[in-house]
């Protein structure tokens, strides 16, 4: 439950059972949830009708930040460690150690596993938004319980390889409300060789996730992939950026470039709060030292559009 949810249950209950209070006599104080104040401290305050203009209130200070107590969401982010992938396991550490530091400068609770039992309901009760930065769940259980999760309201976050399908291949395409219904691209169709760094055109800043981004920007080297489907001709997507015409060709190994075309590569799904990104390939040659390799959160623009999709879609 996010924390204007909180306010108003608290409120409700507030004027409910201490409406006697209103009449000015002492009355027993109902507190809020613990707001973040400064880098110091956070504070609540008294949502009994009774307590009126000075409203009652106490400060106390973070035992550190992220603050357990006052903290604007809850994230978890679940991987394979890469999946034997070089490149993606680069990624995740990249990611998760990117996410951490964030955590603590925006004063969100993040946490990452490879343990996939916990995608389940008790778990994600407490969860206000979940990322895939590597793959998708395998297991019926996990699959249902995520999909129930997003249907509820949950907030998601995926990267590259977690959109990934293909039948005959490790990853078969067995899941249509993921593949089909969520993210509306199908299997995976084509990529690119090698990861290369290109210019990603925005195409819409009307949502909160992208209202502060240039019209363009410059990724981090990365594997394009492209999908199945047209997802333009899917009225519940909406595409938040492409592949810009000016940076063709894309990839530099023959037979994987590509010349010409429309690639999204940054999209939501208008139905939940989700947000998909291409990006979490990085350069690296396999059979080389790889794990320092991955810069995908060198890219500013990547960053600011994970933030504010973070924050806008927990409501935080």
């Amino acid at each position: 439950m996010n924390k204007f949810a909180k306010f108003t249950a608290l409120a409700l209950s507030a004027a409910l059972s201490l409406s006697f209070a209103a009449c000015g006599k002492p009355h027993e104080h109902v507190w809020s949830d613990w707001i973040y104040s400064d880098e110091t401290e956070h504070y609540r305050m008294c949502l009994a009708s009774g307590c009126t203009s000075p409203r009652a209130t106490e400060t106390e200070p973070h035992s550190g930040l992220p603050c357990e107590k006052c903290a604007a969401f809850k994230a978890a982010a679940f991987h394979r460690n890469g999946g034997g992938d070089q490149a993606h396991e680069s990624f995740v550490a990249e990611a998760n150690t990117w996410f951490r530091e964030q955590a603590a400068k925006n004063n969100f609770l993040y946490e990452e596993t490879d343990d996939w039992s916990l995608l389940n309901d008790a778990y994600l009760e407490d969860i206000d938004a979940v990322l895939f930065l590597d793959t998708r769940p395998e297991d019926e259980d996990g699959r249902q319980a995520f999909e129930r999760y997003m249907e509820n309201g949950g907030v998601w976050l995926g990267f590259h390889f977690c959109a990934f399908a293909m039948d005959g291949s490790m990853y078969d395409q067995d899941w249509d409300w993921y593949h089909e219904t969520f993210l509306g691209a199908g299997q995976y169709a084509d990529n690119t060789w090698a990861p290369t760094e290109e210019l990603i055109k925005v195409e819409t800043h009307a949502l909160p996730a992208t209202e502060n981004l240039p019209d363009t920007f410059l990724s981090a080297p990365c594997e394009w992939y492209s999908w199945e489907h047209d997802l333009r001709q899917n009225p519940d997507i909406t595409v938040l950026a492409s592949l810009d015409a000016s940076t063709f060709p894309v990839g530099d190994n023959p037979g994987e470039i590509w010349y010409e075309g429309d690639y999204p590569v940054i999209w939501t799904n208008n139905n939940y709060k989700m947000l998909y990104f291409n990006m979490g390939h990085n350069l690296v040659q396999y059979g080389q030292p790889y794990r320092d390799l991955s810069h995908t959160f060198d890219c500013e623009a990547l960053c600011t559009l994970v933030l504010d999709g973070l924050f806008s879609m927990t409501d935080a």
